[in-house]
């Protein structure tokens, strides 16, 4: 922060997407990704690990676990996440950087720990309990980069935290397909110890963006969490809210049992998987610069409600029951999803203030968690009914579009600074 000279009002400093801090941030947001989908990307490990093969047709049979229960767990497991509220808002007390940092590094250390559990629903528990850490640190680093970057670089900025975020999943996956054989579950749920090894580096490069310093220097200090829901922000915050909740309904079990389903159920190859992740790697990026454009152009609501409808017929796709399906609903999926990224980031951070944006981050954990849990639950106790993945994947991803009619009744906000959206916030340099 700067100032122009005695009595002038000091004015923000603000970076580029390519920026250092912002790097770094992404980096934080790749920590956690990895930490984060370890789980996801070894279930059928953990499944024939910790349960029993038998020559049969239902999921149990095929993957040692049933349905229900891999449903059951990673239901336990995101459910962990609404944590995140508590952790998310107290940022807005003690600072992004602190919580951070914080976060990152417990949330790692527990990942570090669960490869060690001696049965399943320990595991479960264990890593479980480093999930609102991580999911915390993921949506701080959009909150953080969103108040680091002015308009023209905020969807670019948004873009490489999520960027950041999935190549730290797509690397836990590549690596399971690629070696995960050797690895099994606990080697590369393990891994997660290099990140953390890298966390005093990181904390080098954090700062605290100018504009949560401004506001912490205030007269006036909202409660953490509880600040988000007061009255001039509770209609916005319950809109916002439901929205996300629709959109972890499919994303929730669409990315979370489709490498169980491909290697358990349709029986892909090790070296396959890794290559759809490979190619996902590319769609991905290329989905992130359609969505920073499309952001920044097309607008932040029409760009969401073209994803999220994408991503539902494409989850679909997925489970349709080949693996041809499985290939390329899976691929042009995560193409979709990248798209929605720097256009639902950028449109949750400009849609609040500063002083209440990292709460309105930990509500957003919170309903994506519930959101994600209820499509799990769902998503597996209809598709232990005869094995029926496509009929799992129809019956949860297309009413949950029901949710983008909410859109029209928020403000679109491409284009405008986070100075002109809420004035409270002062200059800009």
């Amino acid at each position: 922060m700067t100032s122009d000279g005695p009595g002038e009002p000091a004015r923000l400093r603000l970076r580029g997407w390519r920026d250092p801090q912002v790097v770094a941030l992404a980096l934080l947001a790749m920590s956690a990704g990895f930490g984060q989908f370890g789980v996801v990307a070894a279930l059928g490990d953990v499944a024939r690990s910790f349960g029993h093969l038998q020559s049969g047709a239902s999921i149990a049979d095929q993957a040692g676990l049933s349905g229900t229960k891999l449903g059951a767990g990673l239901a336990i497991i995101r459910l962990a996440s609404l944590g995140g509220l508590p952790l998310a808002g107290v940022a807005d007390r003690f600072g992004r950087r602190r919580t951070l940092i914080a976060a990152c590094s417990l949330g790692l250390a527990l990942t570090v720990v669960s490869a060690a559990s001696p049965g399943y629903w320990w595991f479960v528990i264990i890593f479980a309990l480093g999930r609102p850490m991580l999911s915390a640190t993921n949506a701080l680093a959009g909150v953080s980069a969103a108040e680091e970057t002015s308009s023209a670089d905020r969807a670019k900025a948004i873009a490489l935290i999520a960027a950041g975020y999935g190549i730290g999943t797509g690397l836990v996956a590549f690596l399971h397909g690629l070696v995960g054989g050797q690895l099994g579950f606990r080697g590369l749920v393990a891994l997660a110890v290099v990140p953390l090894a890298l966390m005093p580096l990181l904390a080098r490069r954090v700062e605290e963006p100018d504009r949560f310093a401004r506001q912490a220097i205030a007269a006036e200090h909202r409660l953490p969490v509880l600040s988000a829901i007061a009255p001039q922000f509770r209609r916005r915050l319950a809109v916002v809210s439901v929205i996300t909740f629709a959109l972890s309904v499919i994303t929730g079990p669409a990315n979370s049992f489709v490498y169980l389903y491909a290697e358990n159920v349709l029986h892909v190859k090790g070296y396959v998987t890794s290559a759809m992740v490979a190619a996902a790697g590319v769609t991905g990026f290329g989905g992130l610069l359609l969505g920073r454009y499309l952001a920044d152009h097309l607008g932040r609501r029409p760009t969401a409600a073209i994803a999220m409808s994408a991503m539902a017929v494409l989850g679909v796709l997925t489970y349709s029951g080949t693996t041809i399906a499985v290939l390329v609903g899976y691929v042009l999926g995560v193409l979709a999803a990248s798209t929605i990224a720097p256009a639902a980031g950028s449109f949750v951070n400009e849609l609040f203030p500063t002083s209440v944006r990292a709460s309105v981050a930990g509500w957003q954990v919170a309903s994506g968690v519930l959101g994600a849990s209820v499509g799990l639950l769902a998503f597996g106790a209809i598709a232990d009914v005869g094995n029926r993945f496509g009929v799992a994947a129809a019956t949860t991803f297309l009413p949950a579009l029901s949710g983008l009619l909410l859109l029209i009744v928020l403000p679109e906000t491409r284009g405008r600074e986070l100075e002109d959206l809420w004035p409270e916030m002062g200059s800009v340099a």
